[in-house]
This record gives structure tokens, C-alpha cells and sequence, in this order.
């Protein structure tokens, strides 16, 4: 049975428990893994799965927790706070965090 949660403060806090630690951010070239300074390019990441949490004022204010894994074995979380179409990422960025 597929997990759910209520806010994305008790997601983050279950998912890292689990192993998936690290923080990644999207940046032009990919996904930063700020603690080790490294970036990924999206050939490099598999997008586990995502959750979708809407905003209490305003379900238009939604935030997305990708879990990823690296190509390298980096386990972690990616918050999207506007969703993969609003910030300046590469064509195949936004196919890997594109939501079927």
C-alpha cells in the first residue's frame, strides 16, 4: 500500500528515517547535492516517487517531494515549491520530474 502524508514536514521526516538523506535542489545543470557539491544530471537520477501537497490558502500553491536516487547510489529529496515548469532547468530535467 502506497504511503501518504499529511504535510510535507512529516513526509520529509519518515522518508529520511528510510534512508533518503541527502538534499538535493535543481539548478541549471540538474540536481545539486549541496552537502557534497556535486550535480547530477538528469540521465543520472530515478525519481521513486513524488508527492503533491497543496497550499492551505490556495490549492494553486502546491509543493512537490520528489525521493530520488543517483546513478552513484545517493538516496535523498527534492522539494518543488512552483513545480519542474517554473524554474529555468534543462528539456530533460523537466521530463525526468514530469508527473504522470
Amino acid at each position: 500500500m502506497e504511503k501518504s502524508y499529511i504535510s510535507l514536514s512529516e513526509a520529509i521526516n519518515a522518508l529520511k528515517k528510510e534512508g533518503f538523506t541527502e538534499d538535493f535542489n535543481l539548478c541549471d545543470a540538474g540536481v545539486e547535492n549541496k552537502s557534497k557539491k556535486k550535480i547530477h544530471k538528469a540521465v543520472d537520477l530515478n525519481v521513486i516517487k513524488f508527492y503533491r501537497f497543496e497550499g492551505q490558502t490556495s490549492p494553486d500553491d502546491s509543493t512537490i517531494l520528489y525521493v530520488i536516487e543517483t546513478s552513484t547510489g545517493e538516496k535523498g529529496l527534492l522539494v518543488d515549491a512552483y513545480g519542474a515548469y517554473a524554474g529555468n532547468i534543462s528539456r530533460e530535467m523537466i521530463k525526468k520530474l514530469k508527473i504522470q
